[in-house]
């Protein structure tokens, strides 16, 4: 057997063998070990390599939060493949796309999702569907496993973007620069630095930790950090899908002790829930990470107000970039949220091959140079668009816009391709969507711009209430402008009863628009 490499699958082995009876998955009832967990993906690989699963292929994983996703990932792993996760929320014609692009050899899908999936790919040309019923059960407890075999770092990992602004798309990673850029580099807890050989992963497992990715592993927040514990030994706790209530029992029954969400709208729904249970006991919750959307001052304060023990974290990162920065918490920031770093530049936005100097007050497109993707799975035209390489540099563009101090310390305006620019000034919607969630009648929000023939595009606003309260526009206006620019307040709202959001509670801005320009309710001063 050769050395094991910076590749996922044989880190992941590393592990197991270090700890083979520590619970690796609590699901449901479920436990299950390293041991058992690595021995049911190995048997799942075996089977998967007898249908054609080699280096290279694409197989889908199209579940939620479950054992069975996690080792049908690991068998992916060990054979080279590429799991490709896929939104189990999807329709059919919007899967027969995706499985097309991607190019499947398989999907591995929810029982219940049986239909969809074998309609899907009887149009796609997918070779084979395995679904987690008693089928997969009995591959995963009796079939023969073969012999570990040699991999490298320069493996593929894919994963596809959320398609929240447009399409889904594949970002493809070497399997050794995803496991630095995405999954931690073996420094879970961002305190040690990352590890210098594969065989360190063993140095770093911890006792005693219990894990809850809130998030679905079809995204990035709750995949990498999934993987990020469970190669530090760790017990992940999964729930199918996102529940506060559920999320917050967890907590109290496993003794849960980093968790992880997403932004502004699980906090606030995991702080609801616990005003509603005060009597759980979480006080094994030391930490709390966020990522993937912004986490505000008001649901930040109201979430720490039930667990002052815990440590808030908020990290910035792309599916294109990986986790790359960290919060500082600047409460009072006028701006945008304030990150610390890594390998994170600048470009002119009105010139793409130019960066900005270090410490420019000037506002740029976001980049990271170091480890970044590969390119955008079977895409090279957007592919050329977001993987530049500027003076001999590879850059991986994330779309967001800032500005960048000397010492690294980026203050984050949002997201440039969902900017409005309404009578020619420029409005970031996640500014206006913060302060709109701060006024109590409002539970959620999204802000686009709709066009408009004397503004060029006007500030709109979706918005849940929050329960037992009726829109008062003039009211949520002059909130607004407490704290925004008179030109940043909505001009029209659309109330809806629930605003929709992926499952990992990303901004679906698609849905956004189409409902905000089919029924504004019209502004009246």
């Amino acid at each position: 057997m050769s050395a094991p490499t910076f590749n996922l699958a044989d880190l992941w082995e590393l592990v197991a063998d270090a700890v083979p009876d520590r619970i690796a998955l609590v699901c449901e009832e479920r436990r299950i070990s390293f041991g058992d967990l690595d021995e049911r993906a190995s048997r799942l690989a075996a089977w998967l390599g007898e249908r054609g699963a080699s280096r290279g292929s694409a197989i889908g994983m199209q579940m939620t939060n479950r054992v069975e996703h996690v080792e049908s990932m690991i068998a992916a792993f060990k054979l080279r493949a590429m799991p490709v996760n896929v939104n189990y929320r999807l329709t059919e014609p919007e899967l027969r796309s995706l499985y097309t692009g991607a190019g499947l050899l398989g999907v591995i899908h929810d029982e219940d999702l049986t239909p969809t999936v074998e309609g899907a790919s009887l149009a796609s040309n997918v070779a084979w569907t395995l679904s987690t019923g008693s089928g997969y059960e009995e591959i995963a407890r009796t079939h023969a496993t073969k012999p570990r075999t040699a991999r490298s770092g320069d493996d593929l990992y894919v994963l596809y973007t959320g398609g929240t602004t447009g399409d889904p798309k594949g970002v493809e990673w070497r399997s050794e620069d995803a496991f630095f850029a995405c999954i931690g580099g073996g420094d879970p807890r961002s305190d040690r630095g990352p590890v210098s050989r594969p065989e360190q992963i063993v140095e770093r497992i911890l006792p005693g930790v219990v894990f809850l990715p809130a998030p679905p592993l079809i995204h990035a927040a709750g995949m990498w950090t999934t993987l990020r514990w469970l190669l530090a030994g760790a017990t992940v706790v999964l729930l199918p899908t996102f529940d506060a209530r559920s999320v917050a029992q967890a907590v109290s029954q496993e003794n849960v002790t980093v968790m992880n969400i997403v932004g502004d709208v699980m906090a606030v729904r995991l702080a609801e829930a616990l005003e509603a249970q005060p009597g759980l006991d979480l006080s094994s919750l030391s930490v709390i990470g966020s990522g993937g959307a912004p986490l505000s001052p008001v649901p930040r304060a109201r979430l720490l107000a039930r667990l002052p023990q815990v440590t808030l974290k908020d990290s910035y990162g792309s599916s294109e970039t990986g986790v790359h920065g960290w919060s500082v918490h600047t409460n009072d920031d006028p701006l945008g949220p304030r990150f610390r770093t890594v390998d994170t530049v600048l470009v002119d936005p009105e010139h793409s091959r130019t960066l900005l100097p270090a410490g420019s007050p000037e506002t740029g497109l976001v980049a990271r140079a170091g480890r970044v993707p590969l390119r955008y799975h079977n895409d090279p035209a957007a592919s050329a668009e977001t993987f530049l390489e500027i003076s001999g540099v590879r850059y991986a563009i994330t779309g967001d816009l800032g500005i960048l101090d000397a010492d690294g310390m980026l203050t984050l305006l949002g997201r440039g391709s969902q900017s409005i620019n309404s009578g020619g000034e420029k409005i970031f919607p996640e500014e206006v969507e913060s302060t709109l969630r701060e006024h109590p009648g409002v539970r959620d929000a999204l802000v686009v711009g709709v066009p408009d023939p004397v503004w060029g595009q006007r500030v709109s606003a979706v918005l849940e209430l929050a329960h037992g309260h009726e829109l008062n526009d003039d009211e949520i206006r002059a909130h607004c402008r407490r704290s925004l620019a008179g030109y940043k307040v909505p001009k029209a709202f659309v109330v809806v009863p629930e605003v929709h959001r992926t499952p990992a509670g990303k901004p679906d801005y698609r849905w956004a628009m189409a409902t905000a320009t089919g029924q504004l309710y019209e502004a009246t001063s």
